[in-house]
């Protein structure tokens, strides 16, 4: 796959600034990063943007995050490997990431379920995290971004 854009506005330091910025709040928002770098990943799995998947999982394992961990996050619901508070903002990342075509998004329930589990300020910055994760879903699927290389 080759990526359609050449000049992907390394220049432009707005850009830079506004996207730093955004990571700069979530990361003020006291959530696990590793628990960030799974809804990263699973919202990039279900938008099928293999640049993301790619840095997601090179991010967790630097994190310290298990591969065992890594590739069952696709399966989530049936793998052993992940605690009720990590399972509830899963849920959020795919409920809110598939909201095509009349799905039923972010339901009462996911949104106890995440309350239960999470602080306002962190259910914030984990719901940030998926806003910013489709974003760059899908300029990257747009753009047709490899895997494995990088914005800057």
């Amino acid at each position: 796959m080759e990526n359609r854009l050449k000049n992907k506005n390394t220049n432009n330091p707005d850009l830079w600034t506004a996207i730093s910025h955004l990571h700069k709040a979530i990361a003020a928002g006291g959530v696990d990063p590793k628990l960030l770098t799974l809804v990263h990943l699973r919202a990039s799995q279900i938008n099928g943007c293999s640049a993301c998947v790619y840095a997601s999982v090179t991010g967790g394992k630097k994190a310290g995050e298990t591969d065992e961990r890594l590739h069952n996050v696709v399966a989530w619901r049936e793998a052993p490997f992940y605690t009720d508070a990590e399972r509830a903002a899963l849920a959020l990342a795919e409920a809110a990431t598939r909201l095509q075509d009349g799905a039923e998004g972010v339901t009462d329930e996911i949104w106890e379920e995440v309350n239960a589990h999470f602080t306002e300020e962190q259910i914030g910055a984990i719901n940030l995290e998926i806003a910013l994760t489709n974003f760059f879903n899908r300029i990257n699927r747009t753009i047709k971004e490899p895997a494995g290389q990088t914005w800057g």
